[in-house]
């Protein structure tokens, strides 16, 4: 890899990203043809898909070839709650999460053939870059479909994965179903695939005695890290929570409730850039050959990082 990036992954970058939200309604605002049946997004879900980095990736989005994002969120909240640092896939509450992993393998084979017929001109997705990222029971979703398991998964090839504090249940030995965690080291075959792993040092902590925590002990973070093989990631951040990645302003019952919930760091910001930054640094190194920005936050020099790290481990 290279080390030749002088961009700070925690501002904003030059580029402006643009999203673009694509559903059933879509087919009227294709731009490039008039969209078949084989063109139109699965109905199981609505997607929104980024082209560019968030959080001062530097990303060109306006034009050329832009390498998509698709994040998997927790699919209890909706997405405009996140909108400042995630994108989502679909959301769904039941506690099988077969439904979920199914939808997801269906969209990634959907861009193959659909997504470039709905945006604009001047901007051709690069698939080749292809990297896939959940928060909470949408990072057990994302590595479910990565693992290829349960007979659902995608010919598109995922150039990369990142969970965001992913959540297999409430408890060792209760696990939601279907269970992704094996509690074997190294089990996760990736096929080396570049991994990257972001937890929350609040999220195993309960907020009051009648919450449980968010991110328990023994279906958390730690555990998808110990399972992957490498080269992969582990970030934690101290003093921030499961759901310190939200928007500050999310609106309606479900949004409030957001702050009650878990346990929570004293603000969301300082959160939202730290992985957005992680995740723009990551994908630098693993998609783009510069890991500039990577290497620092490894080696503790970045002076951009707006959160203390609590624990850093690293599998090459």
């Amino acid at each position: 890899m290279s080390s030749s990036s002088s961009r700070n992954a925690f501002v904003d970058g030059k580029y402006k990203p643009d999203l673009l939200t694509v559903d059933l309604a879509s087919r009227c605002r294709c731009y490039k043809t008039t969209p078949s049946s084989s063109l139109t997004p699965p109905s199981l879900l609505s997607s929104q898909v980024a082209f560019g980095g968030n959080a001062g990736g530097g990303r060109r989005i306006s034009g050329g070839d832009a390498p998509p994002w698709l994040p998997s969120l927790q699919l209890i909240l909706l997405p405009a709650y996140v909108a400042c640092l995630f994108l989502w896939l679909h959301c769904h509450r039941s506690a099988d999460t077969m439904d979920e992993i199914k939808s997801t393998a269906e969209i990634i084979d959907w861009l193959s053939v659909g997504l470039n017929h709905f945006l604009p001109p001047q901007v051709t997705p690069n698939l080749s870059k292809f990297a896939l990222t959940g928060h909470s029971r949408g990072g057990k979703t994302a590595f479910a479909v990565a693992l290829k398991k349960f007979g659902y998964s995608s010919e598109l090839k995922i150039s990369a994965i990142i969970g965001v504090d992913p959540v297999d249940g409430t408890g060792k030995g209760k696990q939601t179903p279907p269970p992704v965690l094996t509690y074997e080291p190294n089990s996760f075959n990736l096929e080396k695939m570049p991994v990257l792993v972001i937890g929350s040092g609040l999220g195993e902590l309960a907020r009051n005695p009648l919450f449980p925590p968010c991110a328990p002990t023994g279906v958390n973070h730690r555990e998808f890290f110990q399972e992957c093989q490498g080269p992969a990631w582990h970030f934690v951040a101290k003093d921030y929570g499961h759901l310190d990645m939200l928007d500050d302003d999310t609106k309606g019952l479900r949004g409030k409730s957001s702050y009650c919930l878990c346990k929570n760091g004293e603000e969301r910001k300082p959160m939202r850039r730290f992985i957005g930054g992680i995740v723009v640094s990551f994908l630098m190194a693993y998609l783009e050959d510069d890991d500039c920005e990577l290497v620092k936050i490894k080696d503790g020099c970045h002076e951009g990082v707006p959160v203390e790290i609590q624990e850093f481990e690293v599998k090459k």
